[in-house]
C-alpha cells in the first residue's frame, strides 16, 4: 500500500466539504421557509447564494490540481443537517424554532470555517497559491455568515423565543 501524503489528505478533505456545500445547497431553502423570522429567512437565503459561488470555487480547486470534482459522503455534515431537519420538526411553529434552526446553521458554519481554515493551511504548504486564495475566500465568506448569524440571534431570535416561552 502506497504511503499517504498530505496531498492526498487535502484531496480527500476537498471531497468532504464539496459534499458537505452542495448538501447545505438542498438544506437552506428549507431552512428559510421554516424560519419565522424575516431576518433569519433572508440570512439563509443570501447564503444559499454565496453556497452557489463556493462550489464554483472548489470546482476551480479540482480543475487546479488536476483532479475531478467528486464528493466523498461526510458523516458530519449529514448529522448536522439532520438535527436541522429534527428541529424543523420538533419545534415547528414554536418561539423556539428560529433559535434552534440559528444554532443548527451555526453549527455548518463552524463545520465549514474548521474545513476551508485547514485545506486554505495545507494549500499554502502544499505551494498552491492560487487554490490558497479561492479557499480564503470562501473562509473569509462563511466567518461573515457566522457573524450575520451571532448577531441575528442576539438581537433578535433569542430574545423573541425567551419573551413568548416566559
Amino acid at each position: 500500500m502506497a504511503e499517504k501524503t498530505l496531498n492526498d489528505l487535502f484531496y480527500e478533505t476537498l471531497r468532504d466539504i464539496y459534499y458537505a456545500e452542495r448538501k447545505i445547497l438542498k438544506s437552506l431553502p428549507k431552512m428559510a421557509r421554516a424560519a419565522q423570522s424575516e431576518k433569519l429567512k433572508n440570512a439563509f437565503q443570501k447564503h444559499r447564494d454565496e453556497t452557489e459561488g463556493q462550489v464554483e470555487r472548489l470546482q476551480q480547486v479540482f480543475e487546479i490540481i488536476g483532479k475531478n470534482a467528486r464528493a466523498k459522503t461526510c458523516p458530519a455534515i449529514d448529522g448536522i443537517v439532520e438535527e436541522a431537519e429534527e428541529i424543523m420538526e420538533d419545534f415547528k411553529g414554536t418561539p423556539a424554532l428560529d433559535a434552534g434552526l440559528l444554532a443548527a446553521a451555526q453549527a455548518v458554519e463552524h463545520y465549514e470555517i474548521s474545513r476551508y481554515g485547514t485545506l486554505a493551511t495545507w494549500a499554502r504548504e502544499l505551494g498552491l497559491k492560487d487554490v490558497v486564495k479561492l479557499l480564503e475566500q470562501t473562509l473569509a465568506e462563511e466567518s461573515k455568515t457566522d457573524e450575520t448569524l451571532t448577531k441575528i440571534a442576539e438581537t433578535a431570535v433569542n430574545q423573541a423565543a425567551q419573551k413568548k416561552a416566559a
